[in-house]
């Protein structure tokens, strides 16, 4: 960052309900200037425009506060992002899954791309580029209408852009439950030259399968048309930084903002700023849905009607780990010398991730995002007990 020189004719803009052009000299001009129009409602139904410019720049920051922090708004709320005057979204997200944690929660937190300082608002500090043009919209897709939206975004204009500046995009993808044996796609394959930023993942895990670990699937990219991954991760807490289980963390390019075993709720993230994950053709991402605990505990499942299906046996006093994908008559999952072994087996969880890229066009490249009811479906909690 370089803060001591400035860039020739680029300038500094903050669009909000107070000033929305980029044209000097007209923002906060309401109730003479005295806090005249700092926020708006967004009625059940309604799209509210955030921005909507023309000529090139950067958007470098957004913050947006709502009244209604609730599990169905934040998930109900869809921000999207449009470029250069494509009708194709290349961000469509929920609220609060965009901006870091999901799930329907919030809490306090900073991590180098989003921040939530006390737990009431939302950051985001990536940069987005455009060349001609620059619109967000919020559409409130619930039945509910919220009172107060506050928002602005901050951003440059009259850059020039080369010819090697990605645009930012991002998608949104939820299964519920994964298909048995099926990778969770974090993000589909999208084509072009590009780079994936990174992605926050939620998991609600399975109650059909007790307490048991379920964070043992590696993270896979795949480029171009490869149907095997180029770059393969070890397991899903080591994706993330840690380690030998998953607890509450929260770094710079890795975290675990929610760790809550009593509501079966994990919320995580890691962005590839110092690591990049460049692409030239395509790229898709995907986690295996492995869990693990031991074989005993595995049959005990199978027996109460829980789909599993075992990968491997582990017998770590012997360091032998068996393949079980490839059987071999010698080596069996019902050996009763192995009951006490730790097994990976795929397993059936609800999952969900925002997944954050650039590519070289601005147009969206991704499904739509499931209607609301699907995106709102079974985030209930239990809230803690005031002592």
């Amino acid at each position: 960052m370089n803060l001591y020189q400035k860039p020739k004719g680029v300038q500094s803009r903050w669009i909000s309900f107070e000033g929305t052009t980029t044209n000097r000299a007209q923002a906060g001009l309401e109730n003479d200037g005295s806090k005249g129009h700092p926020m708006e409602p967004v009625y059940a139904g309604e799209t509210k425009t955030l921005l909507d410019i023309n000529g090139s720049g950067s958007i470098r920051r957004i913050w947006i506060t709502i009244s209604d922090r609730s599990a169905q708004m934040l998930r109900g709320l869809k921000l999207e992002m449009f470029w250069d005057g494509e009708d194709q979204p290349a961000v469509s997200a929920p609220l609060g899954d965009f901006f870091g944690i999901g799930l329907g929660r919030t809490l306090a937190f900073e991590s180098a791309l989003f921040s939530n300082p006390e737990g009431r608002s939302f950051n985001c500090f990536i940069p987005m580029p455009f060349r001609k043009s620059a619109r967000i919209t919020l559409t409130n897709e619930t039945d509910t209408d919220l009172k107060y939206l506050f928002y602005d975004v901050d951003i440059l204009i009259n850059e020039v852009h080369g010819d090697d500046v990605l645009y930012f995009h991002a998608g949104w993808r939820r299964e519920n439950p994964n298909a048995l044996g099926e990778e969770f796609v974090i993000l589909p394959k999208v084509c072009g030259q590009g780079r994936f930023l990174g992605c926050n993942l939620g998991v609600i895990t399975n109650p059909v399968y007790g307490t048991s670990w379920w964070g043992e699937g590696e993270v896979k990219i795949r480029l171009g048309d490869d149907t095997h991954p180029t770059l393969c991760g070890t397991g899903t807490e080591d994706y993330i930084g840690t380690a030998w289980g998953q607890g509450q963390y929260v770094n710079r390019t890795q975290g675990c903002p929610i760790a809550d075993r009593e509501n079966r709720h994990w919320s995580f993230y890691r962005y590839h700023l110092d690591d990049p994950v460049y692409f030239d053709d395509a790229c898709q991402v995907a986690i295996q849905t492995i869990g693990g605990t031991n074989v005993k505990e595995i049959k005990q499942f199978q027996a109460n009607g829980a789909q599993t299906i075992p990968i491997s046996l582990d017998r770590g006093q012997t360091g032998e780990f068996i393949h079980l994908r490839v059987p071999s008559p010698e080596r069996s999952f019902d050996d009763p010398e192995f009951q006490d072994a730790w097994s990976n087996f795929w397993r059936q969880d609800d999952w969900s991730a925002t997944a954050y890229f650039y590519l070289g066009h601005p147009g969206g490249c991704l499904p739509p995002i499931q209607p609301v009811q699907e995106r709102t479906l079974g985030l209930e909690i239990k809230e803690p007990a005031n002592d």
